[in-house]
């Protein structure tokens, strides 16, 4: 099993900044790649970034490229969500997930383990 705690949600005017954490903890050795998802009010679920637990490539949804970042680090087992230029359709619950098979999935059912998910909102 593997845990899931995502942190550092709120409230934030469009063209801010905000940093989503994920502190991953259980069976970590098990964890391929690590993923943030997002569902907005009244949308399904969806993706927006991935990382490779033991590399450093990633994939963007074309909706947050060049204002997201993702990022991790192994030794305190975190993964971090710098979010740039933020947009009020950026507003949604953002999910921290886990994947333990291999490939680099952008699907939902793709990953194993889902954190309780921390709401962003960006004001207009």
């Amino acid at each position: 099993q593997v845990q899931l705690v995502e942190s550092g949600g709120g409230l934030v005017q469009a063209g801010g900044s905000l940093r989503l954490s994920c502190t991953v903890s259980g069976r970590t050795f098990s964890t391929y790649v690590m993923g943030w998802f997002r569902r907005a009010p009244g949308k399904e679920r969806e993706f927006v970034t991935n990382i490779m637990w033991s590399g450093a490539i990633t994939t963007y949804a074309d909706s947050v490229k060049g204002r997201f970042t993702i990022s991790k680090d192994n030794v305190k087992k975190m993964v971090y969500l710098q979010m740039n230029s933020l947009k009020p359709e950026d507003t949604a619950v953002y999910y921290c997930a886990a994947r333990s098979a291999l490939g680099r999935s952008t699907a939902e059912d793709g990953y194993d383990y889902w954190g309780q998910g921390t709401q962003v909102t960006v004001s207009s």
